[in-house]
């Protein structure tokens, strides 16, 4: 039997991490941790997780209905429990509003592969859900489709959760891509982003392998493995794409294609994929829509 006392600890001791780095401002997020099979310690909702103290958190059963506690559950809890159901070697869960990689989820940016080799390998492709009101039923079903593929899913329009073996765990995650998507735009800010080539790319899957880290891109044929190709699906659904970060366009096994994106498509039909768009190039490609245009009137 976990000890209980000492999960509360922990809980406590992430929430003052995440609210000291700003991913929990006000009475934001929320953290869980599973302790047998029916019982779950949970976060009180509308509560300072820089200020959680053991005897504040709550206990309630797989169905959210509080056993424990005198402060009232997270109302947020439906999105813990949907997760731990699914994947039941899942102990804890960590939400919150990390603001670099919430922003990639209000701007509905597929988060760039191939740029750093300790993300690629620890974290690899991560989706973005469609928006749903947070709290309910409707809100934890918007992460179903990702659930068994990703161990972090951005929720649109609203923060991170992420998930894994103990506290630290799913917290570590929530660091790391914070930490990787400001990197990202203070890249975009300098004006360009340099991808892995295809072989790079290939080594970084390879040692995956080796090391005993699945990536679902390796069961994948023709996957474009730098161009978000594990969620694509999911987008004409969730309007996630690629606007500001154009990957390269190599596919595993492959001569070299297109990305697919459908999202941006003056950029994918009259910017040269793979590099960053120039401004100039990108009022080309809109003059020459807009010229287009007025010779069929």
């Amino acid at each position: 039997m976990q000890n209980i006392h000492q999960i509360k600890e922990e809980i406590c001791d992430i929430g003052r991490r995440i609210y000291n780095k700003g991913f929990a401002a006000a009475n934001d997020g929320n953290i869980s941790y599973r302790v047998d099979e029916n019982r779950v310690v949970c976060t009180p909702t509308q509560f300072c997780k820089g200020f959680l103290k053991p005897e504040d958190l709550c206990v309630v059963d797989m169905e959210g209905n509080q056993l424990s506690g005198f402060r009232k559950r997270t109302s947020e809890i439906f999105l813990h429990l949907t997760i731990m159901k699914k994947r039941p070697e899942v102990k804890s869960v960590v939400h919150c509003h990390p603001p670099h990689a919430t922003a990639f989820g209000i701007a509905r940016e597929a988060i760039p592969q191939c740029v750093l080799p300790e993300v690629d390998i620890y974290m690899g492709d991560v989706p973005i859900t469609k928006y749903a009101i947070p709290g309910g039923q409707e809100f934890a079903d918007t992460v179903l489709p990702f659930i068994h593929k990703t161990d972090i899913v951005v929720l649109a329009n609203h923060g991170t959760v992420s998930y894994g073996a103990t506290v630290e765990k799913a917290y570590w995650l929530t660091e790391l891509l914070d930490a990787y998507c400001r990197i990202l735009l203070l890249a975009r800010s300098l004006g360009y982003v340099g991808y892995f080539n295809k072989d790079e790319a290939e080594d970084l899957l390879q040692l995956k392998q080796k090391w005993g880290i699945k990536d679902p891109r390796a069961d994948v044929a023709n996957c474009e493995l730098c161009a978000n190709d594990m969620f694509r699906e999911s987008w004409k659904e969730t309007g996630v794409g690629h606007r500001a970060f154009q990957p390269p366009t190599f596919k595993r096994g492959n001569e070299p294609t297109s990305c697919g994106c459908v999202s941006n498509p003056i950029l994918a039909n009259n910017v040269e994929l793979g590099k960053d768009p120039s401004q100039e190039a990108i009022i080309k490609a809109i003059t020459d829509r807009v010229m287009e245009a007025l010779k069929q009137k």
